[in-house]
């Protein structure tokens, strides 16, 4: 049987505002050369927030109705472009945004 391997959990600080995790996770998934459709979206916030992104019922299963209004106050704000039905990608003011998420992440030790 094969092991499973140790995945780091994450501990948030309980204010980080759950726009700023969902830009993050947009961040990663650039950064790494893929295209960030909605499915990609929920795997990647659910495998690094699983706490924050899960069913509250079921925890181990993702919740994708917790991505459609921040996804849509994202784009009001001009952080993101994109939607559902193609794929979401960074603006300029986005991309530096994610950047001072993943430092403040990475200050609290968290990544």
């Amino acid at each position: 049987m094969a092991k499973k391997p140790n995945k780091k959990k994450l501990i948030l600080p309980k204010k980080t505002p759950i726009n700023d995790l969902i830009l993050f996770s947009i961040h990663l998934i650039v950064s790494n050369n893929e295209k960030c459709d909605f499915e990609r979206l929920v795997k990647e916030c659910f495998t690094i927030f699983t706490d924050v992104f899960g069913l509250s019922r079921y925890p181990h299963w993702p919740d994708c109705r917790k991505l459609d209004r921040p996804l849509r106050t994202l784009r009001a704000e001009k952080l993101i472009k994109g939607d559902p039905k193609t794929i979401f990608t960074l603006t300029s003011e986005g991309r530096q945004r994610a950047l001072e998420i993943a430092r403040t992440l990475k200050q609290g030790k968290l990544l």
